[in-house]
């Protein structure tokens, strides 16, 4: 997937890839502490599926205000990717409709995706049914990416928009901004965003605005 550097998660990138794609595993479970990357590696497998032809939909658990009925009918896209499914658990309802979507997706053919802060035996899930589910795909832990390989994924993701980083620019973000991959997406968007404004290359001062944008 081009907006995600697989460093130490190569195997469940991989993972995520073929099932993105339409084939590999049906059920595919990721879990790890902030600022792994789970979020933008979900984000990445849908814009993965969309772009070899299929449907594909991102639901953030983390987001206040939603309800268990957004998991209605999603079980007519090819992947549902559902991030930060500790959010919800131990809720009666919510545990309800996660199991039945479970179930509706495999029935089809479908694919899906979840994500936790933690592996899927140790978040507090109260519906026996759904426990047991969480359990019947393959489950990776991710690991933070290092300095290096969040730069390279900088540098290299800025490249795919036109965008020069200048390695001293690289440096100065690395210093100044979150070192994980969610966040220094968001951030190059913004940054994207201002110098398409104003027509230029990104400098420290564009980049230093487009943090302040995201505080």
């Amino acid at each position: 997937m081009a907006e995600y550097l697989p460093g130490p998660n190569s195997e469940a990138v991989a993972a995520i890839t073929a099932s993105a794609e339409g084939a590999g595993e049906p059920f595919l479970f990721l879990f790890g502490s902030p600022g792994t990357g789970k979020t933008h590696l979900l984000q990445a497998a849908c814009l993965a599926a969309v772009s070899a032809g299929r449907q594909a939909h991102f639901v953030p658990l983390g987001t206040r205000g939603l309800a268990p009925s957004l998991l209605d009918d999603l079980e007519r896209l090819d992947l549902v990717a559902i991030d930060d499914i500790q959010e919800v658990v131990g809720e009666a309802e919510w545990e309800k409709a996660l199991f039945a979507l479970f179930n509706r997706m495999r029935e089809l053919g479908r694919h899906l995706f979840m994500a936790a802060d933690a592996a899927p035996d140790a978040i507090p899930v109260a519906l026996p049914d759904l426990a047991s589910r969480l359990l019947w795909g393959p489950r990776y832990c991710l690991q933070p990416l290092g300095e290096e390989e969040c730069a390279r994924l900088l540098t290299q993701s800025a490249e795919r928009r036109g965008l020069r980083l200048s390695p001293d620019l690289v440096r100065f973000i690395m210093h100044h901004y979150p070192r994980d991959p969610g966040s220094l997406m968001d951030l190059l968007a913004r940054v994207d965003s201002l110098s398409l404004r104003e027509q230029r290359q990104p400098s420290i001062p564009l980049v230093r605005r487009a943090m302040q944008e995201a505080l």
